[in-house]
């Protein structure tokens, strides 16, 4: 199986592309798609969408993996994180590919074991797990372990420890 993940922001979207199994996972890409703030927020869309679907046509994934809505504190902030989720699922949308959903936790305990792990946490284990000679950006190593938890969640031993749910 091959994963398209991503952890969607405006600014900042991290995304990965893994395929394999949970036992042999292996990474064929992973960045960060960076929008400056000058650019509008429908610019900044845009430009992540666009680019998803780029990531899509070259690396021609089967499914898609999402990190899910966050407590935020600010109505505004949780109107651009699900813009920008929107974006990415439209992606994947108009290239028929199904999309799953993954709390923050759910990606965290995947990897690190711990729900509560900080993003440094994450990364290094994400390092770890996949034989990396360098620490991913933050996004990225999200979006990593966004799909390392999909691979768990499709391996039928594990798939009883995560969430798993089609959107």
């Amino acid at each position: 199986m091959r994963v398209l993940s991503i952890d969607p922001a405006v600014r900042n979207t991290g995304y990965a592309v893994i395929e394999g199994t949970p036992q042999q996972p292996k990474v064929l890409c992973f960045d960060v798609i960076s929008v400056p703030q000058r650019v509008p927020q429908s610019g900044a869309l845009a430009a992540v969408k666009t680019h998803l679907a780029h990531v899509i046509n070259t690396y021609e994934p089967d499914e898609v993996a999402v990190e899910g809505i966050i407590y935020v504190q600010s109505h505004r902030t949780a109107i651009s994180m699900g813009a920008a989720r929107a974006a990415a699922m439209i992606a994947a949308a108009e290239h028929g590919l199904p999309v799953y959903e993954y709390s923050p936790t759910k990606a965290k305990s995947a990897v690190v074991g711990n729900g509560k792990a900080d993003k440094t946490q994450v990364a290094f284990m994400v390092r770890a797990l996949l034989g990396l000679s360098e620490t991913p950006p933050s996004d990225a190593a999200d979006a990593l372990a966004i799909g390392l938890a999909h691979l768990q969640a499709s391996d039928p031993v594990k798939a009883k420890l995560l969430e798993r749910r089609l959107i």
